[in-house]
């Protein structure tokens, strides 16, 4: 690797660690370029502001959180089986450190940059990178009845994420394993209430 890369990495480690720590507004290239140990003009030679640094930032957060395992359908088993299965990968990546670094980096600045938020609703993570496909094959083997599949893919993943995500992100009420587990639980048999044939 050319030094170069190198000095790039180390400059998005540091940028990485201190927006989290103190947030973007508070965290200035000065910061970032002693953190990083390179010169502010190495940092600039890189990055030509602070919010592209911070889209980079974002951008190579999200690639790490896409490599996703993929569940595809089996009509040789249970479709709550394989619905739980789905459900457990899921929550546990928004209890993940990662989730929750990009989410807690990322927050304060969706609430000042629109296109933010839009620049990573294009990332598709977890289980919605196969979700719909799944339910379609649900479907078409006749356990499931689902009408608008990128709704419903949706409706199982905000109920997870408000009962094991927002709870962490935000700091209050975090539950322990049996009660994830019950959450869980219950949000499948919610979405199986709705949607099994």
């Amino acid at each position: 690797m050319k030094l170069t890369d190198k000095k790039k990495i180390h400059i998005l480690d540091a940028a990485e660690q201190l927006f989290y720590e103190q947030g973007v507004m508070h965290t200035s290239m000065d910061e970032i370029a002693k953190t990083a140990a390179v010169s502010k003009r190495t940092v600039y030679n890189h990055f030509a502001t602070k919010d592209a640094l911070f889209h980079a930032i974002i951008e190579r957060m999200l690639t790490h959180l896409a490599n996703t395992q993929l569940i595809e359908y089996d009509h040789t088993l249970p479709i709550k089986t394989q619905l739980m299965a789905i459900a457990v990968q899921e929550a546990e990546l928004f209890a993940s450190d990662n989730f929750l670094r990009v989410a807690k980096i990322a927050f304060m600045q969706m609430l000042q940059q629109a296109d933010l938020a839009k620049q990573i609703s294009t990332h598709k993570i977890g289980c919605m990178v196969y979700l719909e496909d799944f339910l379609k094959n649900a479907c078409s083997a006749q356990k499931l009845t689902i009408v608008d599949f990128e709704l419903a893919a949706q409706q199982l993943v905000y109920q997870l994420k408000s009962h094991i995500f927002y709870p962490r992100l935000y700091g209050f009420d975090i539950p322990n394993k049996t009660q994830e587990a019950y959450l869980i639980e219950q949000s499948v048999d919610l979405f199986l209430a709705r949607y099994s044939v």
